[in-house]
């Protein structure tokens, strides 16, 4: 069986973490897994579509309604799971329903966390990595505030 790429996949981390739109048929998560991927973070309100068609990809389910801001628990929650994975050598993918708003401020909190940007810096990463992520002034909030947390 093929796997395909899922809808704006792209790694921003390679190896360690990537950031994808909704994805929706078994090919897509066959792909994550031929790529090392072996834990789905879903951001979205409601589980992916075929999630249980690989049941080798774990799913994090840390639901933040469209166009907001994660909250700093479900940062850390996901970075924590990141960090996890990471550590026993499996990489992390990361959605929404585009790949965009809550998936870059994730992205970007990584950043901030991983490479000491700071908030601003780290936006501007991802928003050229991934053009159109991060859509809201309060998801740019939640980012710079990440940043002065974790200084």
């Amino acid at each position: 069986m093929d796997s395909f790429a899922p809808h704006n996949f792209s790694w921003v981390d390679p190896g360690k973490l990537a950031g994808l739109a909704l994805p929706r048929m078994p090919c897509e998560y066959r792909y994550l897994l031929d790529n090392g991927i072996r834990h789905l973070v879903c951001l979205c309100e409601r589980k992916p579509p075929h999630h249980d068609s690989c049941p080798e990809l774990q799913l994090h389910h840390v639901k933040i309604a469209d166009f907001t801001p994660p909250s700093p628990a479900q940062i850390d929650r996901f970075l924590s799971v990141v960090e996890n994975a990471n550590a026993k050598g499996e990489g992390v993918a990361v959605h929404c329903m585009h790949g965009h708003g809550r998936t870059g401020t994730m992205l970007a909190c990584y950043l901030v966390k991983k490479r000491k940007l700071s908030g601003i810096d780290a936006i501007k990463e991802i928003r050229r990595l991934r053009p159109g992520s991060i859509e809201t002034s309060e998801q740019e909030k939640a980012v710079v505030q990440f940043y002065q947390r974790t200084k």
